[in-house]
């Protein structure tokens, strides 16, 4: 029986590719293809931002009000069709459904945070700044927006950009990663039926043809992209090159401070969650311990007892903790890696190579595994993992962890766990990394915070949602004021104007 293939979704509907390359969308659960999703040439990306530029005048001119309530109707459905997309979700990502569920409401809430667009969207005035001289601001749509994401969250993500780009007043073209294409293109459904008009969201699944579309195109003002560093940078230059605003989220490698004053049960149950949830397949996962002092010995063995009871098995099981990875390549890739961790003389305290789930041994299932006396010269710390791989550190002192993070290359995300109030500001202050947690192992920021990293985890100048997410997609106008008497007396002048 051949496998159903996905169209794209332009002008408001599903829409054959002009070409006929396609790509097969594998369940990692079972390790089985379901179906294919066409891969969108430079000719559809074309068509979809055609239809972006032509719905633009129109929806930039609808107000913000009415925008509003697209959304706030785009985000009923949402709800009301949610088991839907975590189905979705997980049976092409493979997370577990409390996963997927836990990644849904957080989208949602940027769609709750996007319907505030006519507060948000506000500008500033001042009466007065000169003699019968007013000053104000405007925020207004850029235009055309593009929106690149990745397989791990293929709800979350996306739910990052379009929505706030789009209550803003622009048009958006969304490539979801191939692997993961049938919950946008569901989202897209849903948004048209919310009364959404037709070509202000499309969607085009595809590789890097429809990548450098996206990025090449004229009419295409804007581009937001998550994914690793090396790519990112790549988004980054040649956006920005054909003179676009360009928001590039890049790879990470978050790391958690331990103090021996923790309370080191519940650390270790909350580092358990931050590192094998999603299997690792996290920006925010926290991949790598910095247990300081006294705290590294009693620390390891609670994290190897936990890991011991995590069950790994499909996403769609109740029962199950941790789901499959997302391709065998990448299960593959994470086995070099631990491979390599052990070759270069880290203590591998667990080890979650060779799993088989019974019934599912075609599945791309890695355990959790587990490794302790792991230096920063060794690849296991270098290299961003992105798999069920938690790495320890030991340092002596508060000063060498944050030596140890401050040196790394990327700057995501990072927590400290700590009694000390003392030890939790310092951490705060001085460490260089864009969002950190004190006592909270993932600190992903709430809708109404912007989302975004230092250093190599971020090409570009402002994060997605939140007011940041606003800004990105607007662009500010400033217009002053005056409306002279018919009697007023005018006169030249050719010096540079002075208000006060």
């Amino acid at each position: 029986m051949s496998q159903p293939v996905l169209s794209l979704w332009i002008n408001g509907k599903a829409q054959a590719s002009t070409g006929s390359r396609t790509a097969e969308i594998f369940n990692p659960a079972t390790g089985k293809a379901i179906r294919r999703t066409s891969l969108a040439n430079k000719q559809d990306v074309d068509l979809a931002v055609a239809a972006a530029s032509a719905a633009f005048p129109g929806w930039r001119d609808t107000t913000p009000l009415r925008r509003a309530r697209v959304l706030t109707r785009f985000r009923e459905l949402m709800e009301a069709h949610s088991g839907e997309l975590i189905h979705l979700t997980s049976e092409e990502h493979g997370k577990t459904h409390s996963d997927a569920a836990g990644s849904l409401q957080r989208g949602i809430e940027v769609i709750e945070f996007a319907s505030g667009v006519p507060h948000l969207l506000k500008g500033e005035k001042a009466e007065d700044v000169g003699r019968g001289v007013d000053c104000h601001s405007l925020l207004q749509p850029l235009g055309v927006c593009a929106g690149i994401t990745p397989f791990n969250f293929p709800v979350m993500v996306p739910l990052w950009m379009f929505p706030v780009a789009i209550a803003c007043g622009n048009t958006f073209v969304l490539k979801p990663s191939e692997k993961v294409p049938s919950a946008s293109l569901r989202m897209a459904e849903l948004f048209r039926e919310a009364g959404l008009p037709d070509g202000v969201f499309n969607v085009v699944p595809g590789d890097k043809e429809a990548v450098d579309g996206l990025l090449t195109h004229p009419e295409v003002r804007a581009v937001s992209f998550v994914g690793s560093t090396p790519v990112a940078k790549y988004i980054y230059e040649t956006a920005a090159r054909h003179g676009k605003r360009v928001q590039a989220l890049g790879g990470a490698k978050n790391h958690a401070v331990v103090m021996p004053d923790a309370d080191l049960d519940f650390t270790a149950d909350a580092l358990i969650g931050a590192a094998y949830g999603s299997a690792g397949e996290r920006c925010m996962a926290i991949s790598t311990v910095v247990a300081v002092g006294a705290a590294g010995d009693p620390l390891v063995e609670k994290l190897r007892d936990r890991a011991d009871r995590i069950k790994v098995g499909p996403g769609e099981e109740k029962d199950t903790d941790m789901g499959p990875l997302i391709t065998a390549p990448h299960r593959e890739r994470v086995q070099k890696l631990i491979d390599s961790g052990v070759s270069e003389g880290a203590k591998l305290v667990r080890d979650g190579r060779g799993l088989k789930i019974p019934g599912k041994e075609t599945g791309f299932y890695l355990g959790p595994s587990l490794f302790d006396k792991v230096s920063t010269t060794m690849e296991i710390y270098k290299e961003e993992i992105f798999g069920p791989v938690l790495i320890v550190l030991r340092a002596n002192n508060i000063d060498e962890a944050i030596r140890i993070i401050n040196n790394n290359p990327y700057g995501n995300g990072t927590a400290i766990f700590t009694r000390s109030g003392a030890h939790a500001r310092r951490f705060e202050h001085d460490i260089e990394v864009g969002m950190v947690g004190i006592n909270v192992p993932i600190p992903v920021p709430m809708a109404f915070f912007s989302f975004g990293g230092w250093k190599a985890s971020l090409f570009g100048d402002l994060h997605v949602h939140g007011m940041e997410g606003v800004n990105f997609y607007t662009r500010s106008k400033v217009v002053t004021s005056r409306w002279p008497a018919v009697e007023e007396e005018s006169s030249t002048s050719l010096s540079m104007p002075t208000l006060g």
